[in-house]
């Protein structure tokens, strides 16, 4: 089935929203897309979606992919760099070695790519959305996916960004701004908040059914050793906080400006067991993306038809 004949004359947009290692899921989402004979010519991304939309707009979204399928969990441990004296947990020249082979070259410019890009950020010093729609492409990511306690603020052009995911998760205006006559939205965030606490807790759980052969005094002594893990009571650590606070944040703005700027079609991905950091769960997250995408054929053929 190809829906390509229904968009004939028409410019069509994505946007790509925030989602950290969820972002992958926007890869199969767009190969997807492209087996039903729709290639979107315009890109708009915010922080992971600004990463792989820069791929697409690149022409390098296989390469990206291969990269993707093969990570592990240790080589998503080697872009951390835990030094206090810097502002983020990730090693950002690693990060940049990555982007210039298999993302987009270092100094590649936004104006220079086959396929209208731009991505968004949050300006640090006075709250402001902005747009980098000309200059390198590599400053418009690392601005836009400067996630505040994991990415150091980007400093560009005497000004400080951080992540784009704090003003608007998923860019449909930035996308209907570069012209694009229908606008497919793609939501990481849709059905992520609170999920994390209740995978934590069952996990939680298990860990501690492992004291099950000792006597029932030396099994409540041994939650000694792991106080968050006791009862139903679950402590948030660190890294579920900052995921939790972001989900809930990113949630809720997402929802206000859908409702000010919705997209002609919303693609909501179901992603919440995929956690904040776990980029090597890749494989997972595209299917879901190409499966999201079928879920939703009977509205995208409805839409083009009505929009034609």
């Amino acid at each position: 089935m190809s829906f390509a004949p229904l968009a004939s004359g028409k410019k069509i947009g994505i946007a790509l929203g925030s989602g950290s290692s969820r972002g992958w899921a926007h890869i199969g989402v767009l190969e997807e897309l492209a087996t039903i004979g729709i290639e979107p010519v315009i890109v708009s991304g915010c922080s992971a979606g600004s990463i792989v939309g820069a791929s697409y707009a690149a022409g390098k979204l296989d390469e990206l992919k291969r990269w993707v399928l093969s990570l592990t969990r240790m080589d998503v441990a080697r872009f951390l760099d835990i030094n206090f004296t810097r502002k983020g947990f990730v090693n950002i020249d690693k990060l940049v070695e990555f982007f210039d082979r298999y993302v987009v070259e270092k100094d590649r410019l936004i104006e220079a790519l086959p396929k209208p890009y731009s991505a968004v950020a949050t300006n640090l010093e006075n709250g402001r959305e902005t747009w980098f729609q000309q200059g390198r492409v590599i400053d418009a990511i690392l601005a836009s996916i400067a996630l505040p306690g994991l990415f150091p603020p980007y400093h560009l052009n005497n000004e400080w960004y951080v992540d784009g995911g704090l003003v608007n998760p998923v860019p449909v205006s930035l996308c209907r701004a570069m012209n694009a006559d229908i606008v497919i939205a793609v939501n990481l965030n849709g059905d992520i908040v609170g999920k994390h606490f209740v995978k934590n807790l069952d996990a939680s759980e298990k860990l501690l059914g492992r004291f099950d052969f000792l006597p029932s005094s030396l099994k409540e002594w041994s939650k000694n050793f792991f106080p968050n893990l006791s009862g139903r009571k679950y402590q948030p650590g660190l890294f579920d906080t900052i995921a939790g606070s972001i989900n809930i944040a990113q949630d809720r703005i997402t929802r206000s400006r859908m409702a000010g700027d919705p997209p002609d079609i919303m693609l909501s991905p179901k992603l919440s067991h995929i956690g904040l950091m776990e980029f090597d769960r890749g494989a997972e997250a595209i299917e879901e993306g190409r499966a999201c995408v079928r879920r939703m054929l009977p509205e995208i053929e409805y839409v083009l038809k009505k929009l034609a």
